[in-house]
C-alpha cells in the first residue's frame, strides 16, 4: 500500500496526487511540489490515505517540503504581480489591434515565466505581442487560448438557481452534456432555459441524469394502456418521474372522460401504445420461441433437399439440364463453405491449422492486391490511349481549319484578280512605277 495526498494549485482546479515523502501533512496545508511545469505552490485538499500499488499508473512524485512563511509571502507577491501583468498585456493587445479577449494571468512560483489565458473566435497571430511582453517582463511568455467553458470556470458567476457556478466551486473537469439529458428530465428545450452563463448546456443536467434514468425504469410510457385499482382501463397521459405518479385518462360515460392520478405501484400496464415499446408478456415468450424454432427447422429441411425443379416451358431439355446443374453446383459450393467454416471453428485451437489459415488468407490478400494492381494498370493504359486519341483528333481538326483558311484566302485573291477592270489595272501599274522608278527605266531601255 502506498500513501498519497491530493494537491490543488488553483481555485476549483484539478487535484493532482503526490507522495507525502514522510512529511506530517494535514488537510489544507500548503506544500511545495515539483510538476511538469516546474516548482509550484499548492494546497492539500485530500489528507494522506492508503492506495493500492497496482492501481497506480506511474510512480508518484514526492513533496519537496511543507510551505514556509517565505513561500506563502512569495505566492502572495506573485498574485499582486499578476494584476499588473494583466493590465500591461491588455494595453498591448489594444496597441496591436488583436481580436482577442484576455481572461487571466498566472505567474510561475519560481518567477521563471508568465502565462496569459485568452479567448478568440479563431487563430490569432500574437508573435509581435509576445516579443513586446518578453521585452517588458524579461521572462518567458506563454499565451494559451481557452474555450468559453474554461473562461466561465476562471471568472465565476451566479447560475439561474441563485448559487455560484458549479464549475467555479467544485467541478474539477468538464463532463460531456447532451440535449438527450434535458429530454429525459422533462425540461423545456428552450436554449435560454437550459444553457448556462457560458452559452453551453448547463453542467448540472449531467448531475441528475443518472437519477432520472434509474427512476424511469419502472414507469410506463405515454400512450400505453393501464388498469387502475378499481378495474377501469385508461391511457397514460403523463408521468411524474420524481414523485413516481402516473396520470391516466379513463372513460366515465360514453361521452365523458376524466383524469386520475395513481402511484406507479398501484397500476398495471396491459398493452403497448403507439409510442410505447415494451417486451412481450412472459406467457407468450415460449410460444413465440417454439414457432421460431419450427420455422428454422423447416427452412433447414428445404435447404437440404435443394431447390424444386420448375417446368421447362418452351425451353429445351438441354437448357433445363444446364440450369439444374448450375443450381446443384451452387448447393455444393455452399455445403463446402459450411463444412470448411465448421472445421475451422473446431480446429481453432490448433497451431498448424491457424498457420494454414494465415497462409491462405495471405495468399488471398496477395492475389486480391495483384488483381487490383492489374486493374489499375489497365485503367491507366486506357486513360493514356484516350488522351493520345484526343490530342490526335485536336491536331487533325487544327490542320483542317488551317487548310480551309488558306483555301478561302486563295479563292478571295483569285476572285479579286478576275474582277479587276482595265482602268484599275492601268492605275495599279502606274502606282507600281512610281514606287520603283529604277525598275521601270531598266524595263523601258
Amino acid at each position: 500500500m502506498a500513501k498519497i495526498i491530493g494537491v490543488r494549485f488553483r481555485h476549483a482546479g484539478k487535484a493532482y496526487y503526490f507522495d507525502p515523502s514522510g512529511f506530517d501533512i494535514k488537510y489544507n496545508d500548503a506544500v511545495i511540489v515539483e510538476t511538469a511545469r516546474g516548482i509550484e505552490y499548492g494546497r492539500v485538499i485530500m489528507a494522506p490515505m492508503n492506495y493500492a500499488d497496482e492501481k497506480l499508473k506511474a510512480p508518484l512524485k514526492g513533496v519537496l517540503r511543507i510551505a514556509t512563511a517565505e513561500d506563502t509571502a512569495r505566492e502572495m507577491s506573485n498574485r499582486e504581480k499578476e494584476k499588473e501583468a494583466f493590465r500591461i498585456c491588455k494595453e498591448k493587445i489594444l496597441e496591436h489591434g488583436l481580436d482577442m479577449k484576455l481572461i487571466a494571468t498566472e505567474y510561475a512560483f519560481d518567477d521563471s515565466k508568465i502565462l496569459f489565458y485568452f479567448t478568440a473566435d479563431g487563430r490569432i497571430d500574437f508573435r509581435e505581442l509576445v516579443k513586446d511582453l518578453a521585452g517588458i517582463f524579461r521572462r518567458r511568455i506563454e499565451l494559451r487560448q481557452i474555450g468559453v467553458r474554461d473562461e466561465t470556470k476562471i471568472l465565476g458567476g451566479m447560475g439561474v438557481c441563485g448559487r455560484p457556478l458549479c464549475c467555479h466551486t467544485f467541478l474539477e473537469e468538464f463532463a460531456p452534456v447532451s440535449i438527450k439529458m434535458a429530454k429525459e428530465q422533462n425540461l423545456s428545450l428552450n436554449p435560454a432555459k437550459i444553457s448556462g452563463c457560458c452559452g453551453r448546456l448547463m453542467c448540472c443536467l449531467r448531475n441528475e441524469a443518472e437519477t432520472y434514468a434509474d427512476l424511469k425504469k419502472g414507469l410506463p410510457v405515454k400512450g400505453e394502456v393501464a388498469e387502475i385499482p378499481d378495474g377501469r382501463l385508461g391511457e397514460v397521459q403523463s408521468v411524474n418521474i420524481l414523485r413516481q405518479l402516473v396520470k391516466i385518462v379513463v372513460d366515465v360515460d360514453e361521452d365523458e372522460k376524466e383524469i386520475v392520478e395513481y402511484p406507479v405501484s398501484e397500476i398495471k400496464v396491459l398493452s403497448h401504445g403507439k409510442k410505447g415499446r415494451r417486451k412481450a408478456e412472459a406467457a407468450e415468450a415460449p410460444e413465440l420461441t417454439k414457432e421460431l424454432e419450427a420455422l428454422t427447422d423447416e427452412a433447414e429441411e428445404r435447404r437440404e433437399k435443394g431447390p424444386v425443379k420448375g417446368r421447362s416451358g418452351d425451353k429445351t431439355g438441354e437448357k433445363a439440364e444446364e440450369k439444374d446443374g448450375e443450381k446443384k453446383s451452387r448447393e455444393r459450393r455452399r455445403d463446402k463453405n459450411r463444412d470448411k467454416s465448421r472445421d475451422n471453428s473446431r480446429d481453432k485451437g490448433r497451431s498448424g491449422r491457424e498457420a494454414q489459415e494465415d497462409r491462405e488468407n495471405r495468399d488471398g490478400r496477395d492475389a486480391a492486391g495483384k488483381d487490383k494492381a492489374e486493374n489499375v494498370s489497365r485503367e491507366q493504359k486506357k486513360f493514356r490511349q484516350a488522351v493520345r486519341k484526343a490530342l490526335e483528333n485536336q491536331q487533325a481538326e487544327e490542320a483542317e481549319r488551317e487548310e480551309a483558311r488558306r483555301a478561302r484566302a486563295e479563292a478571295a485573291n483569285q476572285a479579286s484578280a478576275g474582277d479587276e477592270t482595265p482602268k484599275k489595272r492601268r492605275r495599279r501599274r502606274h502606282h507600281k512605277k512610281k514606287a520603283n522608278p529604277n525598275e521601270s527605266q531598266e524595263t523601258t531601255g
